[in-house]
């Protein structure tokens, strides 16, 4: 199995949304926060479902 590939990446914040097709030939969406010992990430259908959670994610 091949690791996966994100493209389309883009910086929101500290926030990065990327684009990957799973195992399943399905495209998903995450938003990762790139923080120190921040942890929020997230897995969404839609592009706008994973830009929308890194446009309201605050960091702790």
């Amino acid at each position: 199995m091949r690791p996966n590939r994100f493209y389309d990446v883009i910086r929101i914040g500290p926030v990065r949304v990327g684009t990957f097709n799973n195992g399943r030939g399905q495209t998903r969406h995450t938003a990762a926060c790139t923080a120190p010992e921040c942890g929020f990430s997230t897995e969404h259908r839609d592009r706008s479902a994973a830009e929308l959670a890194a446009r309201t994610h605050r960091c702790t």
